[in-house]
């Protein structure tokens, strides 16, 4: 069975972030580790960071994935913003390292107008030097994009040249469907999905995808619009859902969900409905 979670709360106290997956039936989650609206941050104290650690471990679930807060931008001209960017990155490595969290999610922002080959630069840097600054094992998987304008990210040759472009071997990928499908890659039927798989295969490699957030989209294929839906109710529906879960170079991955909350389903909905989809699914191999 394919291990399905979701995004979880760590409101009260971070430690609470896992008895919040456990009783979601979460086999693997993602937090904040931090407010993620703002640059101001309070340091972990050695009792946080320790109960959370001894609750992880007694509760059988894992991998865990931190994930970066939405202000920083990696990619941006502005030194101020820049600045903090880096310095938010460099501290959430060292957070995941107290909290023996293996995987840092970030996005690589919006390079503002300043140009593609400026972002890059800005963003290999930055990567450079918060790993540097943070001398542990964590793995930073960048997230792909939508493709909206002056993103960063959406096209796996542009991720290509950042992973290149590093110094270190500390990054991987982590790939958002509803992000894939907007910037216009095909997911729905097999031999879509395995031209996808063959293209990331081919400009980055395989071994360096380390999670799936599993979310459905409002906008069409090409749409560029970064809207998520349940899964199963948007563009990319149940069939393309099976044939992602069903595919088995990419099923034994970790699936975390970011789907809406409304009237319509809450996160143990869209679980029980992709776990139900992976049952349904019958495991292909894709050609390389």
């Amino acid at each position: 069975m394919v291990q399905v979670g979701v995004h979880v709360s760590i409101a009260g106290g971070i430690a609470n972030a896992v008895d919040r997956a456990s009783e979601k039936g979460c086999d693997v989650f993602q937090i904040f580790s931090r407010n993620p609206r703002g640059w101001k941050i309070k340091d972990l104290s050695p009792e946080d960071a320790g109960s959370f650690v001894v609750k992880l471990e007694s509760s059988g679930i894992g991998p865990v994935f931190d994930h970066m807060p939405y202000l920083p931008n990696l990619a941006s001209p502005k030194d101020d913003v820049y600045n903090n960017s880096v310095e938010t990155l460099t501290t959430e490595l060292l957070r995941c390292g107290q909290l023996h969290i293996p995987y840092l999610v970030t996005h690589m922002g919006s390079h503002l107008g300043a140009g593609r080959i400026e972002g890059l630069k800005r963003i290999v840097k930055a990567i450079n030097n918060a790993f540097s600054a943070s001398e542990n094992s964590v793995m930073l998987l960048l997230e792909n994009t939508a493709g909206t304008k002056n993103s960063m990210g959406g096209s796996f040759g542009d991720m290509a040249g950042i992973i290149d472009a590093l110094d270190s071997k500390r990054v991987g990928v982590c790939l958002d469907t509803c992000h894939l499908f907007a910037s216009g890659y095909e997911l729905r039927t097999p031999d879509g999905l395995d031209r996808t798989l063959e293209d990331f295969n081919s400009r980055i490699g395989l071994e360096k995808l380390k999670l799936i957030h599993l979310n459905d989209s409002k906008g069409d294929l090409g749409s560029g619009l970064d809207r998520h839906e349940h899964i199963g109710l948007g563009a990319i529906g149940e069939t393309g859902f099976k044939t992602i879960l069903g595919c088995e170079k990419i099923r034994a991955l970790p699936f975390i969900l970011e789907t809406p909350i409304d009237s319509r389903r809450d996160d143990l909905g869209n679980m029980l409905v992709a776990r139900d989809l992976a049952s349904q699914s019958t495991p292909a191999k894709n050609s390389n």
